[in-house]
This record gives structure tokens, C-alpha cells and sequence, in this order.
């Protein structure tokens, strides 16, 4: 009869070397990005835009918070990304007719263009990255949907 795994070593079988999946999260993240940024920053843009603009789209109009939270920003550093690109006029903010207090997020009509352009930038760039990887992109993106959800 084999001897029974301890809880450190039946870890060590799901996750491999101590810290490596985190570490290749990190890795793959940093290529991604990276590339992303490059074509973003060559059309005029960056990766914080983007997100916020991405979020924009729906035409719903959203809170600082919301939109912190989509663009993995905290909220001073969104506070000054959103200024930037209201003095671009790309984004235009109004009270939340539901409550004053809050102000909500808009997109204007140049950001929704620039929206538009930018898509185009980012499908081309996920279809380069994303190709090697074709038959299992669907499963990674629910892989990683699942542990984005569950993790605290």
C-alpha cells in the first residue's frame, strides 16, 4: 500500500515547483500586456484607457468604482486617468439621475469612435497572441474566468 500524501506535498502535485504557477500567471500576463501596450501606445492609447473605454461601450454609464474595478486601477490613479481623457474628449461625466450623488461615466461621441478603432487594434493583437494557443483559448478563458470568480 503507498503511503498517503501530506497536504504540502498534494499542493506541490497540483501547483508543481513551489511559486511557479503564480510566477508563469505573472509571465504570461507581462507578455500579454506588453504587447498590448505597444500596439496601444502606437495608435495613441493605453492599456488603462482602453479598459475604461472597453467598459464605456456598453452605453450604461458607469461609477468610479465600477470602472476602478474593470480597469484594475486604483481609484486616484482612475481619477487621473479619467481627467486625462475627459480633456481629451473621449469621456464626459453626469449625475446618476437615480441619485445625485453619484457621478456617473460616459463615453462622448469621439470616444466611441476611438473605442471603435481601438477594438480593431486589440482583436488583431489577441488573434497574433492567442493563435499558437487556437484549440484551447476557450478553455483557458474559462479556466481563468473560474479562478478569477473564486479566488478572494
Amino acid at each position: 500500500m503507498a503511503p498517503q500524501r501530506t497536504a504540502q506535498q498534494a499542493r506541490a502535485a497540483v501547483t508543481g515547483a513551489a511559486g511557479d504557477l503564480p510566477r508563469l500567471l505573472s509571465a504570461v500576463e507581462r507578455k500579454v500586456s506588453g504587447r498590448l501596450a505597444a500596439a496601444l501606445e502606437s495608435a495613441g492609447s493605453t492599456i488603462e484607457q482602453w479598459r475604461v473605454l472597453s467598459l464605456l461601450a456598453d452605453n450604461r454609464g458607469h461609477t468610479m468604482t465600477e470602472l476602478a474595478d474593470h480597469a484594475l486601477l486604483p481609484a486616484p490613479t482612475l481619477t487621473k486617468v479619467i481627467d486625462r481623457m475627459v480633456a481629451a474628449n473621449l469621456v464626459h461625466r453626469r449625475a446618476d439621475e437615480n441619485d445625485r450623488r453619484r457621478v456617473l461615466a460616459l463615453l462622448t461621441p469621439r470616444g466611441r469612435r476611438v473605442y471603435r478603432s481601438l477594438q480593431q487594434t486589440i482583436e488583431q493583437q489577441e488573434s497574433d497572441l492567442f493563435s499558437p494557443l487556437a484549440d484551447d483559448v476557450d478553455e483557458l478563458r474559462a479556466l481563468l474566468t473560474r479562478a478569477n470568480q473564486r479566488l478572494p
